[in-house]
């Protein structure tokens, strides 16, 4: 597989989950140089100083630039998180349309720059993207990612942490399937400071119902978020910027991203959210969950839901 080289980012989209991004790649000191590119210069400007005013607080110095397309061309990673916003009300696969049509000059234009490193994608809706970028691109599908259930999980993780009075990062939980109304939790697998969340349900029948009612509430945060202040941002940025850490780092870390399945779950050709391991190549491997017969029968019905509006878009794959 193939490495990148470099520890020079792209960012596409300086909106609220681009700068969100930026924000936790500055402040965490993840690359050396971050370029952005965004139609609103203006804006851009303003950012591209803002952050740049925060560098010397940072971990390490990193040189945030107004970017062009021609920065493609030694970038280890370019990060598209630009499209067309989701509006109060709107699911991420009523999105469609309009942002495929920017990926295919977004991507054209990155590529036209001899860039030759991994894609990773935040635009909505994320799997039908992902899937898209990767087609337009023609790179191998290991260098490109969508951010797939990566704040799914991490929704999940914190408000399980809080019924259970434990750091999220003692708890192993997997949101996986369409990064969208129709993706489940993986109870089966999910453990709580080590102990089993099967062995809790066999003990507790009634757990099974606050649980759903929790990951009721991981799926729906979105809207309640965006309808309160107009996106989500902060936890994509953190979710994106982790991703990031793992690529450059080349940390062979397992992570809910959005990768293309050739078997797994009994499902091929489609980009959607399941663990994967994750280093300086892109995408090592999928990994694939052992999941319940309910939980399968959940999971092809997201994959279903993806497949109908991706065969719309690439009806001959």
């Amino acid at each position: 597989m193939k490495e990148t080289v470099g520890n020079k980012i792209v960012l596409i989209g300086a909106g609220d989950v681009g700068v969100a991004y930026a924000y936790a790649l500055v402040n965490q000191g993840t690359c050396d140089h971050l370029a952005i590119i965004d139609i609103d210069e203006k804006k851009l400007e303003g950012n591209v100083m803002d952050l740049n005013h925060g560098v010397v607080w940072a971990q390490s110095r990193t040189r945030v630039t107004k970017g062009t397309y021609e920065d493609c061309a030694d970038a280890a990673i370019v990060v598209i998180c630009a499209g067309a916003a989701q509006k109060p009300g709107e699911s991420r696969l009523q999105l469609v349309d309009k942002n495929v049509h920017i990926m295919e000059s977004i991507v054209g234009q990155v590529m036209k720059s001899g860039f030759d490193g991994i894609f990773l994608v935040a635009s909505n809706p994320v799997d039908i993207l992902t899937y898209a970028v990767w087609k337009i691109s023609g790179l191998d599908w290991h260098r490109v990612i969508g951010s797939g259930t990566i704040l799914d999980s991490a929704r999940f993780r914190y408000m399980l942490g809080e019924l259970y009075e434990v750091s999220p990062s003692s708890i192993h939980a997997y949101i996986i399937g369409e990064h969208g109304d129709t993706e489940l939790p993986v109870l089966s697998s999910t453990t709580i400071a080590g102990v089993s969340m099967r062995k809790m349900l066999e003990k507790d029948p009634e757990l099974e119902g606050r649980l759903e009612k929790i990951f009721e509430d991981t799926r729906d945060a979105a809207y309640h978020i965006i309808d309160a202040k107009g996106s989500t941002s902060y936890g994509i940025g953190m979710g994106l910027a982790k991703i990031t850490r793992a690529i450059l780092q080349n940390q062979d870390v397992a992570l809910p991203v959005s990768a293309l399945l050739h078997g797994e779950y009994g499902e091929d050709d489609i980009y959607i959210g399941t663990p994967a391991i994750i280093n300086r190549g892109g995408i090592r491997r999928v990994v694939e969950l052992e999941i319940t017969d309910h939980e399968m029968e959940r999971f092809r019905h997201s994959a279903d839901t993806l497949r109908e509006i991706q065969d719309k878009i690439f009806p001959a794959s």
